[in-house]
């Protein structure tokens, strides 16, 4: 196992009671899984500079960024993953630009796609109908 935690950004973004959601792609860790989009810091970045660049690089969209909803520190058999989730707003269309998968899927949906074991909690409280994330 890698010693140094991989530090992950992601934006939760709801529209219309409906999540934006990506697929990971063939090859990556975790690959085939769905997830809220983001990604890892790089050297020198703050959270939210990752998480602007990574919505740019990935679905080529500008996001305006709320608060941390959610922070999680989950350790996978190969590596220790620290994932920060963020409320955020989309500033436009998103669209695929690593040729991923994205979708809107409703809040009672998200319970019956595979997402990763550190997004588990997450899913939980957000599938809740009603139910504001804090």
């Amino acid at each position: 196992m890698s010693s140094a935690p991989l530090v992950v950004v992601a934006a939760v973004i709801e529209q219309q009671d409906c999540f934006l959601i990506t697929k990971r792609a063939a090859g990556d860790h975790l690959a085939g899984c769905w997830e809220f989009p983001g990604g890892k810091l790089e050297s020198g970045e703050s959270l939210t500079d990752a998480l602007r660049r990574e919505m740019r690089e990935e679905l080529d969209v500008e996001i305006e960024i709320g608060e941390q909803i959610d922070y999680v520190e989950h350790a996978y058999p190969n590596r220790i993953v620290c994932l920060h989730f963020y409320r955020c707003q989309l500033k436009g269309k998103p669209r695929p630009m690593l040729n991923q998968q994205i979708r809107w899927v409703k809040r009672h949906e998200l319970a019956t796609l595979e997402f990763p074991l550190a997004d588990k909690a997450l899913i939980v409280r957000l599938k809740k109908v009603g139910t504001e994330v804090p």
